[in-house]
């Protein structure tokens, strides 16, 4: 051994001996106390001081994964990030460390526990906080740093659907991301600003697509899909429709009969909400949201669309919560009223076809169908049932569906009108 190679090894062993003595802290690390010195300085943090402390932060965490300290990675991206948030309000800087905290969680396997789901909630109300405080900041810039999160929330959501013990992730979890992309929808351009044309700053259009995928839709409409979807899995029927209450009711034109326009989009995404409560097999929140839905939202007398709906001369469409009620009472009854669901299908086909992302509707009406009547797709369709199924929010899920239009079994029809009478 050379001399240099002694004087090393003699240096090692002395700092190996005071972290010893001194309990083993990995504090005494300069890369630790440098952050923690950052940290603490609240009263001269500036960008760049963040900035440091978001490089020391994953230097840290990248070793921890490294050296197999999962726990301590974890914790000390979640515990910086958190303190980027809450005590510096350095959004954009916490934005990647959060990214961070999200792979490392996939990397070591980490369990999604009810400790970890308290985390992101926390981490998402900090999120929000700090960006209502920074009254100054640039709209483009708040609204890229919303896309951001709303990639994580994707992200986690997707981490506890994988390493957790709930199907389709974390009921506390879908509710965070619902309730994001609800307030992103009232920030986003609606199908019609889309289709209207180029923008007159392409620039500014180009910064504000660089956090989506190329095909994703950004639209207003898309994103309130996709709320909905998660606050209906969340298992909060009372929260879904406090939201559909803040939508105006359907126009004339959106419930005339043979209308060409979409149907109304309050009336779409309580359709879209209750096909994907009964896809899961969670009739209970499906009955919940209904009921509140017509005693609170829908305007118009039940009466009158219960009998609108089986009239084909009054000049209105079928209303969509009558259908949704029919839907409902078949899935509770046996497997041999399968015929039946498949007539209903048939006799609101014109309005399922309007529907946005139709394909995703077909997805789940055939996943009802299968669980409820026993009705199998064809095989062809089993992989793409499975897929749309498995994402359960529609983003970039596009194309139409086919279907043959099919009139009303007068007889079956009333039955089911009569026994809707006690709702």
């Amino acid at each position: 051994m050379s001399a240099a190679a002694a004087r090393r090894r003699k240096q090692l062993a002395k700092k190996a001996a005071a972290r010893a003595d001194s309990g083993g802290s990995e504090e005494d690390d300069p890369v630790t106390l440098r952050l923690n010195t950052l940290l603490a300085d609240t009263a001269n943090s500036d960008e760049s001081t963040a900035y440091e402390a978001l490089q020391l932060a994953q230097s840290q965490v990248r070793r921890g994964v490294k050296t197999g300290k999962y726990t301590d990675a974890t914790d000390l991206a979640y515990t910086v990030g958190l303190s980027l948030l809450e005590k510096h309000g350095r959004v954009s800087v916490a934005s990647q460390l959060l990214a961070e905290l999200v792979r490392v969680l996939n990397e070591t396997h980490t369990d999604c526990t009810a400790e970890w789901v308290k985390r992101m909630c926390g981490l998402d109300s900090a999120y929000r906080d700090a960006l209502e405080r920074d009254a100054a900041m640039a709209t483009d810039e708040r609204d890229r740093l919303g896309r951001l999160h709303l990639k994580f929330l994707r992200s986690a959501l997707k981490w506890s659907e994988v390493l957790g013990t709930v199907r389709f992730g974390d009921c506390a979890l879908h509710e965070l991301l619902g309730r994001h992309c609800w307030r992103m929808s009232k920030r986003a351009p609606s199908l019609l600003d889309e289709e209207g044309g180029a923008s007159t700053d392409e620039e500014a259009e180009e910064a504000d697509m660089e956090d989506y995928e190329e095909d994703e839709d950004i639209s207003a409409l898309s994103l309130r899909c996709e709320a909905v979807t998660h606050l209906a899995l969340s298992e909060k029927p009372d929260i879904l429709a406090e939201h559909l209450k803040t939508l105006p009711a359907p126009t004339p034109e959106e419930i005339k009969s043979g209308h060409v326009c979409p149907p109304a989009e309050r009336d779409s995404l309580l359709t879209r909400s209750v096909l994907v409560l009964a896809a899961v097999e969670n009739l209970r929140d499906a009955n919940v949201l209904l009921r509140a839905y017509m005693s609170d939202i829908e305007g118009r007398d039940s009466e009158t669309l219960r009998k609108s709906y089986m009239s084909k001369t009054d000049g209105v469409a079928p209303s969509h919560v009558i259908f949704c009620c029919m839907v409902l009472r078949t899935c509770e009854k046996s497997a041999k009223t399968g015929p039946l669901y498949s007539w209903l299908l048939r006799s609101f086909n014109s309005e399922l076809t309007k529907i946005y992302k139709p394909d995703v509707i077909k997805a789940y009406t055939t996943k009802i169908g299968k669980v409820y009547f026993n009705i199998q797709p064809p095989p062809s369709m089993m992989s793409t049932l499975e897929n749309m199924m498995g994402m359960m929010g529609g983003g970039g899920m596009g194309g139409g569906m086919g279907g043959a239009p099919g009139g009303m079994n007068p007889a079956m029809m009333q039955a089911m009108m009569q026994q809707m009478q006690g709702m």
